[in-house]
């Protein structure tokens, strides 16, 4: 895929700011961590495998000019540049899994000198982004075999390659299947509040050739039951150990339609975000966000000032919804409960 959405360029964290697609696509540098950590929270750069580069890279930013002379004086700025960037967004895992990679990666070198340890950081976050390029052409693999010639697919928000650095998850099944000579045709949710479909996934698509059809959420329910859809593919921001799924708000919704219309609904992420020290949905956290992004459209005020607005960014999927979780390392089905616990084998 052509687009990068993230790299480190000259000691700086190049990306895209999605906000601003799909009209102009611009690029920041981010060259500090309190620049970098503003832009996960506002969505500049989202997706659960981009979120944890962009982390990994955040903790690269806020070390790099720390004076520190011994290991634990390095070690308690260290904390308080990832307690900074964990604070960025609550729910996606892979975000929390990289920094406490890159936590690891310091204690492993904590021996070394300082300016060793900090080398040893960006050579950390340099990995986490190659693993994730590696990763992506491997789940791309697992799924496209479940794709047909033929077969109609909707997918709610963005999981293509604007949310990794390469591939994407369930957008790169479809960009594998269509390597592999299968003619897919793509259903799109816009994915209200912030049209992360209507913004993203249609301009990824558009950009790979793949024929994308734009529809409003409450459509979804409609498309299936006249049975022009034969499967669904979702991403995943953070699955618990019983095979729960938070995703973007709205997946649920899709889940449960495609379950009464016997459509397979397919979750395809990285097994970092698999979060086993979670026993359901129910412990996930899930993030409240701006009450704007609900009365405002297009910047425009579309309800009355005063009223009470509830805007959670993701919901829980229950497991008994998911067909199939699709991995790096294949494919899990029910009962996940079992099945899931070889995920760290």
């Amino acid at each position: 895929m052509p687009i990068v959405t993230i790299e480190w360029k000259k000691g700086k964290v190049k990306i895209i700011d999605q906000t601003k697609l799909p009209l102009r696509l611009v690029h920041i540098y981010c060259e500090d961590v309190k620049t970098l950590r503003e832009a996960i929270f506002s969505l500049k750069i989202r997706g659960a495998p981009a979120l944890g580069i962009a982390g990994a890279f955040g903790v690269v930013l806020g070390m790099q000019n720390s004076s520190a002379t011994d290991f634990p004086s390095f070690r308690r700025e260290l904390e308080e540049v990832i307690d900074y960037l964990s604070s960025s967004r609550p729910t996606a895992v892979d975000l929390f899994w990289a920094l406490k990679r890159m936590r690891n990666c310091a204690e492993k070198s904590k021996d070394q000198e300082i300016p060793r340890i900090k080398d040893a950081l960006q050579e950390e976050a340099l990995q986490i982004i190659q693993e994730d390029k590696t990763r992506s052409r491997q789940m791309a693999k697992e799924g496209a075999h479940l794709i047909k010639d033929g077969d109609r697919i909707l997918t709610h928000c963005n999981a293509g390659a604007l949310v990794t650095a390469d591939y994407g998850t369930a957008l790169g099944v479809i960009y594998r299947a269509k390597e592999e000579g299968k003619t897919v045709t793509v259903f799109a949710d816009e994915t209200r509040p912030l049209l992360q479909g209507a913004r993203l996934t249609t301009w990824e698509l558009l950009q790979a050739g793949v024929e994308v059809t734009l529809i409003c959420d409450n459509m979804a329910g409609d498309l299936m039951q006249r049975r022009k859809i034969d499967k669904v593919l979702v991403g995943a921001d953070r699955i618990a150990s019983n095979g729960d799924v938070a995703n973007k708000i709205g997946t649920y919704t899709v889940a449960v339609l495609a379950k009464e219309n016997k459509v397979p609904f397919y979750v395809v992420c990285p097994i970092s975000s698999i979060d086993l020290e979670i026993p359901s949905g129910k412990m996930i956290p899930i993030e409240q966000r701006n009450c704007q992004e609900v009365t405002e459209f297009g910047r425009k005020r579309v309800a009355p000032p005063g009223v009470k607005v509830y805007n959670p960014a993701f919901d829980i999927t229950p497991a008994r919804y998911v067909t199939g979780i699709i991995t790096e390392k294949g494919m899990y089905r029910p009962p996940y409960r079992e099945t899931l616990k070889e995920v760290k084998g």
